[in-house]
C-alpha cells in the first residue's frame, strides 16, 4: 500500500513539473506549425509517461541484487533524475512570472476601478510588454534547465573519474617522533557496483600509489548492495599496498540492507563474502577493534568500528569495544564511516583521547561548488560535517568526499577524492 501511495505521489509530482514546463514550451513554439506543435507535445508528454512507467517497473520488477542489469538501471534512473532536476530549475524561473501576475492582480484588486481604467487606456503597450516578458522568462527558464542538464551530463562523462589528490597535514601533540612525517592515504565510498570505466578506476589507484603512503585507510561502502559487485575490481584495489598496513571498515551499504534477500542466511553469507573480499585485497577489516602500529619501539592506535550513523542509519558499531585497552597508546586514529558518529559519540569526555576520526559517507552529494576555501552542497542541510577537515578542541574529523558514486553516476563540482595525510608533531 505504501509503495502504491509513493508511486502515485511521484507520478503527480512529475505531471505537475511537466505541466509548468509545458507552458513555457508552448510560449516559445507559438510560431511553429500545428503539426510541429503536436509532434513536440507527443514527445514531451510521452517522456513523462515513459519516466513514470520506467520507475515503477524498475522498483517493482528489477531487483537491486541483479548485477547484470545494474548499469542499465543506473543510467536509466540517472537520465530521468537529471531531466527532472533540471526541470525544477526551469520551474523556479517560471514561478517569477506567476508572482508578477499575482502581484498585479493584488494591486488592481485594491486599487479598484481606477486600476481597471488605467489598464484599459494603456491596453496595447501593457499587453505588448506582457508578451515580451513571458517569452523572455520562458526562454530563460528553458535555457537554464538545459544548461543544468548539460552540466550534469558532463559530470558523468568527465567528473565521475576526475580523481583529485588532496594533501592534508595533521598536527598531533602526542605523536611519537618516530611517526613524524608519516603519510596515510584514505579512500572512502568506492561503491564498486556503480563503476562503468575500469581503466579510469585503475588510474585512480595508480595515482594513490604514486604518493607512496606508509599506511592506507578505507572508510566503508565497498559496494552498493551485494558482495559480487566488487569481484571485477579486486585485482585493482589489491594493488594498494602500504608498509605499515592497510586498514578498513564497513559502511552502511556493505550490510545488504537496501535490497531484498531470499532468506536471512543469504544476507549473512553476503556479508561474509564482502568481508572476505577485504581480506583478499590485503585489507585488515576492523570490526569494533583496534590495532597497535609500531615503529622503532613506539606505537599509535588504529581503531575501526562498524557503521554507526544518526538519522535512521544503522548503528552496528561498538566504539567502547574498539576503544578498550587503548589507554597506553598516545595517539588514536579512528575509522568510522559516517561523520555523524563523531558528534554522536566521539566528541565526548569518554573518548576525548581519540585524536582524529576518518569518515566518508556524504560524497559531498556528488553535487556542489568548491572554489578555494568556499564550498557548498545541498548535503550540508543534513550534515554539519560533510567534506574536509573539522576540529573541536583537540579532536579532529576528516570527511573524505568519496572515490566512487551512487545513484547519479557522475560528479558535478564535488570531485572524487584521494586524501594524503601527513602526520606531524604539534
Amino acid at each position: 500500500m505504501n509503495r502504491i501511495v509513493g508511486f502515485a505521489l511521484m507520478a503527480a509530482f512529475f505531471v505537475l513539473i511537466d505541466f509548468y514546463v509545458w507552458q513555457a514550451i508552448k510560449v516559445v513554439m507559438r510560431s511553429a506549425s500545428a503539426s510541429a506543435q503536436r509532434i513536440i507535445g507527443f514527445g514531451f508528454w510521452g517522456f513523462t509517461v515513459f519516466s513514470i512507467i520506467s520507475i515503477i517497473a524498475i522498483f517493482t520488477y528489477v531487483p537491486m541484487s541483479a548485477p547484470v542489469k545494474a548499469s542499465f538501471r543506473t543510467f536509466l534512473m540517472a537520465g530521468i533524475f537529471i531531466i527532472y532536476i533540471s526541470k525544477i530549475f526551469s520551474v523556479l524561473i517560471l514561478i517569477i512570472e506567476d508572482l508578477i501576475r499575482l502581484g498585479k492582480w493584488v494591486i488592481s484588486y485594491f486599487q479598484g476601478n481606477y486600476a481597471v481604467q488605467q489598464v484599459v487606456t494603456e491596453n496595447i503597450p501593457v499587453e505588448a510588454e506582457k508578451i515580451s516578458r513571458s517569452v523572455f522568462l520562458a526562454k530563460t527558464a528553458l535555457a537554464i534547465g538545459g544548461l543544468h542538464a548539460g552540466g550534469m551530463a558532463w559530470g558523468i562523462l568527465s567528473g565521475a573519474h576526475d580523481y583529485r589528490v588532496r594533501n592534508v597535514t595533521l598536527r598531533l601533540k602526542n605523536l611519537p617522533k618516530q611517526f613524524d612525517g608519516m603519510k596515510i592515504a584514505q579512500l572512502s565510498d568506492i561503491h564498486s557496483g556503480s563503476f562503468f570505466n575500469k581503466t579510469a578506476v585503475k588510474g585512480g589507484v595508480e595515482m594513490l600509489m604514486k604518493e607512496k603512503p606508509d599506511m592506507f585507510f578505507f572508510t566503508g561502502d565497498l559496494v552498493n548492495n551485494i558482495a559480487p559487485e566488487v569481484k571485477d575490481y579486486i585485482d585493482i584495489f589489491s594493488k594498494i599496498k602500504a608498509p605499515l598496513g592497510s586498514f578498513s571498515t564497513l559502511g552502511n551499504h556493505d550490510y545488504g540492507d537496501y535490497t531484498q534477500w531470499e532468506s536471512p542466511e543469504k544476507k549473512t553469507q553476503n556479508l561474509k563474502d564482502l568481508m572476505n573480499a577485504h581480506k583478499t585485497m590485503g585489507w585488515d577489516l576492523l570490526l569494533d577493534e583496534h590495532r597497535a602500529v609500531k615503529v622503532d619501539g613506539e606505537s599509535i592506535g588504529i581503531l575501526g568500528i562498524q557503521n554507526w550513523g544518526a538519522g535512521g542509519f544503522s548503528k552496528h558499531g561498538d566504539l567502547a569495544k574498539a576503544h578498550q585497552n587503548t589507554q597506553d597508546l598516545p595517539v588514536k586514529l579512528l575509522l568510522s564511516h559516517d561523520p555523524s558518529h563523531w558528534r554522536g559519540q566521539v566528541v565526548s569526555p569518554k573518548y576525548n583521547d581519540i585524536d582524529v576520526a576518518f569518515a566518508g559517507h556524504t560524497h559531498g552529494m556528488q553535487y556542489g561548488v568548491e572554489l578555494g576555501s568556499f564550498k557548498w552542497s545541498p548535503v550540508q542541510l543534513r550534515y554539519k560535517e560533510w567534506a574536509g577537515l573539522y576540529e573541536e578542541g583537540n579532536q579532529k574529523l576528516y570527511v573524505n568526499r568519496g572515490f566512487g558514486y551512487i545513484g547519479y553516476p557522475g560528479r558535478l563540482g564535488i570531485l572524487p577524492e584521494i586524501t594524503i595525510f601527513e602526520l606531524k608533531v604539534g
